[in-house]
């Protein structure tokens, strides 16, 4: 049994996507179960959930995807565990693909997978998506360079979760600091290429730059307390600019964009998300700030 679990946030619409995309699964209804878990939505969605037999809809008062997520857990019947996004969509052979490689992937193995943006068929990609197709979800990069994969689409056996412990709460990064535990506790991450879901991009450089100023607020509260941690994120924000170059060199070359005019976009958008974030980074050495998600 695997229980797919999926922290929910006024975002009815996309849940409804996700949960269809879980409907067409390849892997038999039987073996999976799903947990929708409601982190103080404006209206619950009841309906939503009503409309797909089998599905479990709890509430979490504590905010953040990280407290939905173990509140998915304690009710969870699955030795697997396997966690997605109510904004993303799952490839229809995506729980397939995570018992074919938990099985066969040494013991003490996380599994994180591919998120790629999604485009509604004959839509042209906009200036956001084209940016979003090269550098969001970089869950490759995440795995094999830093260590930890995103919730977005991870799978873990339950007695391994259990040996690390819960998420952490809205403050920090919660699957950044997830697998840094995770690391300590002698599991090891693997990325799986074929285990894919899906994610829209950012409709405006408004909601590019909403994420990356959560993440900053994220890293800078994980980073606080840390010998010379002012100095070195100076030198982070700085690092932020340079990566500019390497990062239209990036684009050019990647595989997932095609023709010049997307790549041209791209780059403009890479310039000013680059630029946004090493403001951001300066700006916060004042202090922290209140955290949110999803709003």
């Amino acid at each position: 049994m695997i229980s797919v679990i999926i922290p929910h946030l006024n975002q009815p619409d996309a849940l409804e996507a996700c949960l269809r995309s879980l409907d067409a699964q390849t892997l038999s209804r039987h073996s999976f179960e799903v947990i929708v878990v409601d982190n103080g939505s404006a209206t619950s969605p009841t309906d939503v959930v009503a409309r797909h037999p089998g599905v479990s809809l709890l509430h979490e008062s504590e905010p953040g995807p990280g407290p939905a997520r173990n509140a998915g857990v304690t009710i969870a019947r699955g030795e697997m565990l396997a966690f997605i996004d109510a904004d993303c969509r799952a490839h229809p052979d995506w729980l397939h693909i995570i018992v074919q490689w938990s099985r066969s992937s040494p013991p003490d193995t996380v599994l994180g997978g591919d998120v790629r943006i999604w485009t509604a068929e004959n839509e042209s990609l906009s200036a956001v998506a084209a940016y979003e197709t090269v550098f969001a979800y970089r869950f490759k990069l995440y795995i094999e360079r830093h260590g930890y994969s995103g919730t977005g689409n991870m799978a873990v056996l339950r007695r391994d979760f259990d040996r690390v412990g819960p998420f952490a709460g809205v403050d920090v990064a919660e699957d950044m600091e997830w697998g840094q535990r995770a690391l300590r506790a002698g599991l090891r991450f693997r990325y799986i290429p074929d285990m894919v879901v899906f994610h829209p991009a950012r409709s405006s450089l408004r909601e590019l730059y909403a994420k990356w100023d959560r993440q900053i607020a994220h890293y800078r509260n994980m980073a606080e307390g840390n010998p010379a941690w002012q100095l070195r994120w100076i030198a982070q924000a700085l690092l932020v600019l340079a990566s500019l170059a390497p990062g239209a060199v990036t684009i050019l070359t990647s595989d997932r964009l095609h023709g010049g005019s997307p790549r041209l976009k791209a780059i403009a958008v890479l310039c000013a998300v680059r630029a946004h974030r090493a403001m951001t980074m300066l700006s916060h050495l004042g202090g922290r700030r209140a955290m949110a998600w999803n709003r």
